[in-house]
């Protein structure tokens, strides 16, 4: 075996793989994951021959990554075809526009610099889900390998095709004040032009590309980067604030006023207003997602149905796929809009526009569109960190502690628990609509924490609290990245 080889095998994720580039893999590694993922590509289209789309982000590191990638699946016969600098969605939907057999693309997308890693699909417009996650760790380390004789050949200007598709089909008659805020990620090269081609009124803040991630990091769910969004539609008295990760598959929203809207909020207000043109659709949200859609007027008037499912990119959009869904939430920003919206997968620009026709159409402010829907009070996304190793067995042994509050009856703010969904992690809910939230995160060594109450401010903080005591005594938890 190669001596110089790296791969550490707890970067194969639930639905994609990361790794720290370096320390748990090196260029040896990356090119051994392009020979699994070229050979399980032939396996599963059953051609000796199959046309791969590779993009890459824009950090220091991705293009060296993304030869050493091409390294490999060249040397099991696929055929590269490489559409250069992207974001995920672009390289989602050249698989349809090319009309080719698979994607890779190369990027970590908002974690911290440092980090690599590749988003990997075969079926059109799906990626990687937990099966085929093992099956490509499987053949990757035990060196499965197929040998073939592939190419690689450049893409160019696949850019220009990717936006004007988004622009043509996407045209608004009302002029919005939009603050397009990028992160220094590789979304400010696409996400400007996109909006100010569907007729926005575009104030870039942080669009030029800087690796080095100067400010923050490119993420929609982090409070700096909302708070500095913020900052500037208030100054701009701008009609409402985008801001996209680090490969422009999520975005988070900051109304008129310069609140921030949690995705799931915005979510909803795309539904409602999906749901009257396409009665009896079906959504599907994340169950880090608000309980609001469960009972939702709007949406139960036009005879659509709500499934809560596994929170992650790869897991909703499956599952908007098997259901048939017309779109799918997820709390991180992730929205999936599938025919006749889109191809099914995530596209944070796609997104954005999405809440640019709900304004034009609605012609309201987004701060009034949002008083329509009832308040409620959420926590922001909370990961406190637990080892990869432990964070899978602390989350089984609180599901049981949950459940054992539920039989003693034991009250949290004198409310019971009355719902427990361990479809992903526990998710439990109480009489008033309140619940708590603990996952393992999918792509980070720490669990995820989420409160949420229709009733007070103090029950969503209680719910919190509960949630932390049972964390603590595990021994197994470290610090948050950010808490209430």
């Amino acid at each position: 075996m190669n001596q110089s080889l790296k791969i550490d095998p707890y970067g194969f994720r639930e639905y994609d793989a990361r790794w720290l580039y370096g320390k748990d893999i090196n260029a040896e590694g990356i090119t051994d994951l392009g020979k699994g993922l070229g050979t399980q590509i032939i396996k599963h289209t059953q051609k000796k021959d199959p046309r791969v789309i590779l993009g890459h982000d824009y950090r220091s590191y991705s293009e060296e990554i993304k030869l050493a990638l091409i390294k490999g699946l060249t040397s099991t016969g696929c055929f590269v075809e490489d559409v250069g600098l992207s974001l995920s969605p672009m390289v989602y939907f050249a698989q349809f526009n090319l009309n080719a057999d698979a994607v890779a693309m190369v990027t970590a997308s908002h974690n911290e610099n440092g980090w690599t890693g590749v988003k990997m699909g075969i079926k059109k417009g799906l990626t990687h889900a937990p099966e085929e996650m093992k099956e490509l760790k499987d053949i990757t380390l035990n060196k499965k390998f197929v040998k073939g004789q592939g190419k690689v050949k450049e893409i160019k200007d696949f850019q220009l095709i990717y936006k004007k598709d988004l622009i043509n089909k996407n045209k608004i008659n009302r002029k919005i004040k939009a603050v397009v805020a990028c992160g220094n990620g590789t979304a400010g090269i696409f996400a400007p032009d996109i909006l100010r081609g569907i007729g926005c009124d575009v104030i870039e803040l942080d669009c030029n590309l800087d690796w080095t991630f100067p400010k923050y990091n490119p993420n929609p769910e982090d409070m700096k980067m909302l708070h500095e969004i913020s900052k500037i539609v208030k100054e701009n008295k701008a009609d409402i604030g985008f801001g996209f990760d680090g490969d422009g598959d999520r975005v988070g929203v900051i109304d008129d006023k310069g609140n921030e809207i949690f995705s799931d909020k915005i979510g909803l207000l795309i539904a409602r207003n999906l749901s009257t043109r396409h009665k009896k659709s079906k959504f599907v949200v994340d169950v880090k997602s608000t309980g609001l859609y469960a009972n939702d007027k709007i949406l139960v008037k036009n005879g659509c149905e709500t499934i809560y499912w596994k929170t992650g990119h790869s897991h909703i959009k499956r599952k908007v796929n098997v259901e048939k869904a017309l779109a799918g939430f997820e709390k991180s920003g992730h929205f999936f809009f599938n025919e006749p919206l889109g191809y099914g997968y995530d596209d944070g620009i796609n997104s954005a526009i999405q809440v640019c026709h709900l304004m034009d159409k609605q012609n309201k402010k987004i701060s009034d569109i949002l008083k329509e829907i009832p308040n409620t009070f959420q926590s922001p996304t909370m990961a406190p960190y637990c080892k990869d190793e432990e964070k899978y067995k602390v989350v089984e042994g609180l599901v049981s502690e949950i459940k054992q509050a539920q039989s003693k009856k034991i009250k949290i703010d004198n409310q019971e628990i009355k719902e427990i969904l361990t479809v992903n992690g526990v998710r439990f809910s109480f009489e008033d609509g309140s619940w708590g939230l603990i996952r393992a995160s999918s792509n980070k060594p720490s669990l995820v924490v989420v409160t949420e109450s229709p009733t007070s401010n103090e029950r969503k903080i209680k719910i919190f609290k509960f949630i932390d005591q049972i964390l603590q005594s595990t021994g197994k938890i470290g610090d948050y990245d950010q808490k209430i």
